[in-house]
């Protein structure tokens, strides 16, 4: 079956070490099923596996992928929640030390199939896209808990979305603003902001820039590069979130504020079963679809990452296989 893998790891070059050819059918262990793969989304984390990131060389070569919506092997429609538990976890897969995602200790779904455990499957509500669908398990799914779970945010809310029109800050975007809470958000260029507004942010500002007003809430995603920002856009019992570090995860702590204003500081990862199957549910009630960059033939998957790579992506970059 064609497949997207990586066969190397290079921190400078990462497209050096991926692949496009074709890898054995999928493994079928006991409890887990086949899905024919219809659509799968790209993610950040799909570029730091090139990168040696989470992936162990030892499982080299590995077919790529988190995210995926297609048909199981009695024909239902599902997406594929990436999140693998242990068999013996209960509650919270997001909690389980031993927990891993599709495409790191097992094969992906840039490919034509993937195995996945049965209890991972969720119904794919038919008023979504195959495509639309696969958007959902990674960034779709961390917006959702960052936004809901973690950062308790309600409408009438203002939030700061550090990042214009990465796959997690423009979920964010969307979900907040159709969900009646005000959307701030800060890009690099005009381009991305004024795309970040036409995806329902209230307002886009430039990094770092002085906001009207101190906001309930931050979904932090860049780190380093962000972080004085993010803490000092907080009123007093804000709540920052934060869901990774692209920039760095070494920024100067600024702790004399997060006490003096009694700031809250949570990380979030990922999200739960429940939570993607409740996330489907909102984007079928809400009329919310998924912004959609590109959609490629897997055979070019090539070229959706070297999109990734430069930044020059507005939403998601799918294959569909």
């Amino acid at each position: 079956m064609l497949a997207a893998f990586a066969v190397d790891f290079d921190r400078d070059d990462p497209l050096r070490a991926l692949r496009i050819d074709e890898r054995p059918e999928p493994e079928v262990p006991a409890g887990w099923t086949t899905v024919s793969v219809r659509a799968a989304a790209l993610n950040h984390h799909d570029l730091w596996s090139l990168r040696g990131v989470g992936l162990r060389r030892e499982n080299l070569p590995m077919i790529l992928g988190c995210d995926a919506a297609g048909v199981d092997d009695d024909d239902n429609e599902v997406i594929v929640h990436s999140v693998i538990s242990d068999d013996a976890w209960q509650g919270d897969e997001t909690f389980d030390p031993r927990r891993s995602l599709l495409s790191e200790r097992h094969q992906g779904t840039f490919a034509q199939r993937v195995a996945a455990p049965r209890r991972n499957l969720v119904r794919k509500p038919p008023a979504l896209s195959f495509e639309e669908a696969a958007c959902l398990p990674t960034a779709w799914l961390t917006a959702y808990r960052m936004l809901f779970t973690r950062g308790r945010v309600v409408p009438g809310m203002t939030i700061l979305v550090q990042g214009a029109t990465g796959g997690v800050a423009t979920a964010l975007t969307v979900l907040a603003s159709r969900c009646g809470i005000r959307v701030w958000v800060t890009g690099r260029s005009e381009r991305k902001r004024e795309q970040a507004v036409a995806l329902g942010a209230d307002q886009a500002f430039e990094p770092g820039a002085r906001l009207p007003e101190r906001v309930d809430a931050v979904m932090e995603t860049t780190g380093e590069a962000t972080w004085s920002h993010s803490i000092r856009a907080l009123k007093p019992g804000g709540t920052l979130v934060v869901s990774g570090a692209t920039t760095g995860d070494g920024p100067p702590a600024e702790l004399t504020r997060v006490f003096f204003l009694q700031l809250s500081v949570i990380g979030s990862t990922m999200g739960t079963r429940d939570e993607l199957e409740r996330l489907a549910r909102l984007c079928v009630d809400k009329g919310i679809r998924p912004a959609i960059d590109t959609t490629l033939p897997l055979a070019d998957a090539r070229q959706g990452f070297e999109t990734m790579l430069n930044g020059e992506v507005v939403g998601k970059v799918v294959f569909t296989p």
